[in-house]
């Protein structure tokens, strides 16, 4: 395993083994590829309604989505976002998202947790949700278009069922600022029946 450099990225770009949608040179760096804060955003409201994963509804009551050239990000504030790019993984690479230190340094984080992007993520090519959160005592203002974060790229050795292949890959292809589908890992009883 090792992390793709400038030049391989460009060359797996060329041969179309990796596809980045839009593929915009000046954002290779020695090793990733800076991603751009597209303009759509989504929040859950204030409430004290309860989230389950496991219920859909609960899911996706309260949310709130916009489209805007700006979003001003309260203290504390956690919301959706998503790349402007669009991905397609092949079956021996994967990507690790990570954020910008300049960003960082005002608080800001980029993903909450999932920052692992899988080999033979997405067919078609799919954007890649952020879950942005600011950690600092100030609001900051995030801007469409401006460089949000880093992916890494690591070659593999090929896996067997890539993640477009995968009857359980629920983000496949999915629409900016996704929300989440932890509903469609089956209920809570199976769950427990699992941990047994």
């Amino acid at each position: 395993m090792s992390i793709l450099v400038d030049f391989e990225i460009r060359a797996a770009i060329t041969d179309g083994k990796l596809i980045i949608e839009p593929f915009e040179d000046a954002l290779v760096q020695p090793n990733s590829y800076d991603v751009r804060l597209d303009n759509r955003f989504s929040w859950h409201e204030t409430s004290e309604a309860i989230i389950d994963p496991y219920d859909s509804a609960s899911v996706l009551e309260g949310l709130v989505s916009v489209a805007d050239d700006n979003f001003v990000l309260k203290p504390g504030q956690f919301v959706l976002g998503a790349t402007v790019e669009r991905f397609s993984l092949p079956s021996d690479i994967v990507g690790q998202l990570t954020g910008k230190s300049s960003l960082a340094r005002l608080g800001v984080m980029v993903h909450v947790t999932a920052g692992f992007i899988d080999a033979g993520f997405s067919h078609p090519p799919a954007q890649i949700t952020l879950e942005i959160v600011n950690v600092g005592v100030r609001p900051v203002r995030l801007h469409a278009g401006m460089a949000i974060a880093q992916m890494v790229f690591t070659q593999t050795a090929e896996c067997l069922v890539p993640y477009n292949q995968k009857a359980s890959a629920k983000y496949n292809g999915q629409p900016a600022a996704a929300h989440s589908r932890y509903y469609l890992n089956g209920t809570s009883a199976e769950a427990k029946s699992l941990a047994k």
